[in-house]
C-alpha cells in the first residue's frame, strides 16, 4: 500500500487543525495560522510515504488560500517536507 486512496480514514477539522483518523489511531495531523503558516505537521510513522503529509498540505492551501510555509524554527524533517512538495 503506497497510496492515501487505498487507506480509510476519517478527517477532522478545529480551529486551525486537520487530522486524519482511521479506527485505531491518529494518522496524521496539521497545525496551522490564517497565513498558512505551519506551526506543526506530523505523520505517524507506519503510514509516512503514502501522500498523508501532502494532502495535509493541500488542505491547509484550500483553506487559508495560500500556499503553506514553514514556520521558524523547522525541523529537519520539516525542511525535507517542504523542499521535497516545492518541486
Amino acid at each position: 500500500m503506497n497510496n492515501l486512496d487505498n487507506i480509510s480514514y476519517d478527517v477532522s477539522y478545529s480551529n486551525g487543525v486537520v487530522t486524519f483518523k482511521n479506527i485505531n489511531t491518529t494518522l496524521g495531523f496539521v497545525r496551522y495560522t490564517e497565513q498558512a503558516e505551519v506551526e506543526y505537521i506530523f505523520v505517524n510513522p507506519l503510514f509516512r510515504k503514502k501522500g498523508i503529509a501532502k494532502k495535509l498540505l493541500n488542505i491547509v492551501e484550500a483553506k487559508t488560500n495560500n500556499k503553506p510555509k514553514p514556520q521558524d524554527p523547522i525541523s529537519l524533517l520539516g525542511e525535507k517536507l517542504f523542499k521535497k512538495i516545492k518541486k
